[in-house]
């Protein structure tokens, strides 16, 4: 493993992707003002999903030796 060089963490200038604008952050993507945007929009409350106990198929077939009589 590389130890990371603490001049690779600065932050880097790019032009957003959504908006077009001037943008400065750690890692390329949309804006602060467009991730708030989304996620004002897209965004919501997590959710519980329950899920049944795991039932395995039986698709096994038995041992012919351990079969024969």
């Amino acid at each position: 493993m590389m130890p990371t060089d603490p001049d690779d963490q600065a932050d880097v200038e790019f032009t957003c992707p959504r908006c077009a604008t001037a943008a400065r952050a750690r890692f390329y993507g949309p804006c602060q003002s467009c991730r708030s945007s989304l996620a004002s929009t897209y965004g919501g409350p997590g959710r519980q999903i329950d899920v049944g106990r795991f039932e395995p198929a039986m698709h096994v077939v038995p041992n012919q030796i351990a079969t024969k009589d």
